[in-house]
């Protein structure tokens, strides 16, 4: 029996779920119900069959730095400040990630991914006038993907079913197993999508972005995963994804 999709209210676009982690430097705190945002229900379009899957066995380690080759340079303007007096962009080079594959054939965080999140995050940060966190700064994090993957492998026909933060089940009884994070999941959304929508949640806003911090952000990294799909049969373009402000 495949997934029942519908479609938002103008037939085209799909709204965001999104849940707040409450912690800034890895812990599984968690918001209440008063401090969580929910945006819509990730419900996409009935999609094709997928492919074999691919035989993983998903991470449940600590939060890891990118590795050490592989890294993607991203050409900015070498400006300290805007014209405005606002920080400015920074170029650098962001810190890869692997493109693994689940157990169950859903799709990791690749470099392209992460790259498209960092520089999304930081021009909201400067286009409000907060400083950008740097690029290197930015970093894979294997044991989030390990809990969307155990997301997207939820077997029911429900997208929504086992979403959510630690505490969630999953409808075939699998355990729980990977890190919390601020959530957003939902039908075409990428990197920069869940970083805006992220920015326009007021929870999610002070959880992730921290406009309130004003000290450097030479010791901050924000973690980062997102999935692609997930079973039986959701696509691609159906995304999972988390990321939490911590200390390098």
């Amino acid at each position: 029996m495949k997934r029942t999709f519908a479609w938002g209210a103008a037939g085209t676009a799909m709204l965001l779920i999104a849940l707040t982690f409450a912690g800034a430097a890895g812990a599984s705190a968690l918001s209440g119900a008063s401090t969580s945002s929910s945006i819509g229900v990730p419900k996409p379009p009935t999609p094709p069959t997928k492919g074999q899957p691919v035989r993983e066995t998903p991470t449940v380690s600590a939060p890891t730095p990118p590795p050490t080759s592989g890294t993607n340079t991203v050409t900015r303007p070498a400006l300290a400040y805007q014209p405005n007096g606002c920080p400015a962009l920074v170029g650098g080079a962001v810190g890869g990630a692997p493109s693994k594959i689940s157990p169950k054939g859903v799709k990791g965080t690749s470099t392209s991914d992460l790259s498209s999140f960092a520089l999304a995050f930081n021009s909201t940060r400067v286009a409000h006038c907060l400083r950008p966190v740097p690029l290197a700064n930015f970093r894979y994090d294997s044991c989030m993907e390990a809990r969307l993957f155990w997301m997207a492998e939820d077997p029911s026909t429900n997208p929504a079913s086992a979403w959510g933060h630690i505490g969630t089940v999953r409808s075939d009884g699998v355990p729980s197993v990977g890190c919390d994070g601020n959530l957003a999941g939902g039908m075409n959304n990428t990197g920069p999508t869940v970083a805006t929508k992220w920015w326009q949640s007021t929870a999610h806003r002070a959880s992730l972005y921290k406009p309130s911090y004003t000290g450097s952000t030479a010791g901050v990294c924000i973690y980062y995963a997102i999935t692609h799909g997930g079973v039986p049969d959701e696509p691609t373009a159906f995304a999972r994804a988390a990321a939490r402000w911590g200390s390098c």
